[in-house]
């Protein structure tokens, strides 16, 4: 039952928020990741490199453990929000300004604290309860005030669709029914964890309506990458022996119209979190 049993240990919170941590940097390690930052390229960014995102992360490195230590403790939503604000906050004094984590600082925050608050009430920890259990915030999150003029709020109101809120709100579908699934198969296939990831990726942003991408490219750039994925999936994905080099090609097509799956991305490492939390 909600609300029961003991606050979960420091230990465990701290190996949660490591997770988190871990579950992101593996994001941006992957490679190729067409429009996204690597290690090796900007993609379709200008504003930022993987050292912008390494010193965002390591300005998050505490943010992670507190919201664990407080959804292991049952704090409310009140108090996810404002450990929230103060890591975005701490991102941008880490990046001079530049948006590295703002999605997931949301996403992967309250999934973290959830993990947390199943192992609190002795709920089962796989990825899909997790992300059912990010429902005891619904009332308080949908009450949630929103920054009218951030891009993703903007491109979400001009085009009329659900955006991550509403995702959270009904327990993250997208990573229950499309994301997790994808990324199990992958990998029970024999995939290599990079190659099942960039499968679950092309998967994501033939799916989502990624409002990065309908920021930056508009309804016609989301269709566009929507189809383009869906077209190399289609072909195999990462089971087909040149996935690398097609997914390249594809990167430097998205690059050439400054088009991001940054929204597809997060989700990305909230799977890769919600699998390796499992054995915590």
């Amino acid at each position: 039952m909600l609300g029961q049993g003991r606050a979960v240990p420091a230990a465990a919170c701290a190996r949660l928020g490591r997770l988190g941590v871990a579950s992101l940097h593996a994001e941006l390690a992957l490679a190729p990741k067409p429009g996204l930052v690597t290690p090796f390229d900007t993609g379709s960014h200008t504003d930022m490199d993987a050292g912008t995102f390494l010193r965002s992360l390591f300005g998050l490195r505490h943010y992670f453990r507190a919201v664990a230590l407080a959804g292991g403790s049952d704090a409310p939503f009140a108090t996810l929000r404002t450990l929230g604000i103060a890591a975005e906050a701490a991102m941008l004094r880490a990046t001079g300004g530049v948006n590295t984590h703002r999605g997931a600082i949301f996403n992967l925050g309250l999934l973290v604290a959830a993990a947390a608050a199943c192992r609190r009430d002795g709920l089962p920890v796989s990825g899909e309860q997790v992300c059912l259990a990010v429902r005891r915030w619904s009332p308080a999150l949908l009450d949630a005030p929103l920054d009218p003029n951030s891009p993703g709020q903007r491109a979400r109101a001009r085009h009329g669709i659900a955006g991550v809120r509403e995702q959270a709100a009904a327990g993250f579908p997208v990573l229950r029914v499309l994301a997790l699934p994808t990324l199990r198969d992958a990998l029970a296939a024999g995939l290599t964890r990079e190659a099942a990831a960039c499968h679950t990726l092309m998967t994501l942003v033939a799916e989502l309506d990624d409002l990065n991408l309908l920021h930056r490219g508009g309804a016609e750039g989301l269709h566009w990458a929507r189809t383009q994925a869906a077209a190399f999936l289609a072909d195999g994905g990462a089971f087909a022996p040149d996935w690398r080099s097609r997914l390249q090609q594809l990167g430097d097509a998205f690059a050439v119209r400054r088009l991001s799956p940054g929204g597809s991305a997060d989700l990305l490492a909230s799977a890769g979190f919600l699998l390796q939390q499992e054995a915590v």
